[in-house]
């Protein structure tokens, strides 16, 4: 080797691969910052949205005074300010279940109260009904002056309230035929049911039935009139035994249109007196024609089976 050849320097260079500094966690930090401003974000406007006025006012408040107590905020403990002298404590809306959910549920839990305390009602007078019933029942079983005539004395709930019916039977009418004049028994029957109509606060209604057989009497005089007169003759002597005249809500002639037994028209029973103590629902619609066509579908369900006083019933 020549010693130009030792004096010879080589210089190899060679790349260095750069290192990069660990980031660590911190954009993580930053990102769940962000998520949680958003959450709130949208939290306050759900609130917004949901609350009250006078909610909206408090929380209102709050983000422009929130460490004093203003309307329904609530005032930061000692010791617990947030930044910026936020407090860390939740605002008092009254709890969530107290957030009004908008007007047309508070509209349908209204009308669901309405029909709840009116079924309530419903179920309320069907029970007094009842009740009235049985106890009219037994005052007939006591009562020496209706002993001959039970056969006759049919009660029964019907939609419009309590119906006590006296009926004809073949040997014994209560009017003489063809009229409306009262036989004697039928006076004693009436004046015997009105001491116990009289102590019910309900109203009555009274209504006179005829068989179908054609009025052969006076021109222009039909069963029509004279089951209203029917009627009206037991109306007079109820008010005669004490019945008030205000309790009387109704008198009605129906003639043969409601027979009580449809197979047979020409039925004996069919001639009847009808009295019914009157459900409220029924009572108001006595005095109203527009609620007259509800009443069967608000009182009560559909009439009960009809038994008479006696097991010897027509």
């Amino acid at each position: 080797m020549s010693e130009q050849d030792r004096d010879m320097v080589i210089v190899v260079r060679r790349s260095r691969r750069k290192k990069h500094g660990h980031h660590g966690g911190a954009w993580k930090v930053a990102y769940a910052d962000f998520v949680t401003a958003m959450m709130a974000f949208f939290l306050v406007m759900w609130l917004l949205g949901v609350g009250t006025r006078q909610q909206r006012a408090a929380i209102a408040e709050y983000f422009k005074n929130p460490s004093m107590a203003q309307g329904n905020a609530t005032m930061a403990p000692p010791g617990r300010m947030g930044p910026g002298g936020a407090s860390d404590s939740m605002i008092k809306l009254g709890g969530a279940m107290d957030i009004p959910h908008g007007p047309g549920k508070d509209r349908r839990a209204s009308r669901a109260d309405a029909a709840d305390v009116e079924k309530q009602a419903r179920e309320h007078e069907k029970e007094r009904l009842e009740n009235l019933m049985q106890q009219l029942r037994a005052a007939i079983e006591k009562s020496q002056a209706l002993e001959p005539f039970k056969d006759q004395l049919l009660l029964d709930i019907t939609p419009e309230g309590l119906r006590i019916q006296i009926v004809d039977k073949q040997n014994r009418p209560m009017f003489d035929t063809g009229s409306a004049t009262l036989k004697s028994y039928t006076v004693a029957i009436l004046h015997e049911l009105a001491g116990f109509i009289d102590q019910a606060p309900n109203k009555v209604s009274i209504s006179g039935h005829t068989d179908d057989a054609p009025y052969s009497g006076v021109s222009q005089y039909s069963n029509w009139e004279l089951s209203a007169d029917r009627a009206n003759a037991a109306r007079r002597a109820l008010l005669d035994a004490g019945l008030e005249e205000g309790k009387i809500a109704r008198v009605v002639g129906l003639a043969a249109s409601v027979p009580f037994d449809k197979v047979n028209p020409s039925d004996p029973i069919n001639r009847r007196i009808s009295i019914i103590m009157m459900t409220k629902q029924a009572q108001d619609a006595a005095l109203s024609q527009e609620q007259a066509e509800a009443v069967p579908s608000r009182t009560l369900p559909s009439p009960v089976t009809i038994t008479p006083l006696a097991s010897g019933a027509p």
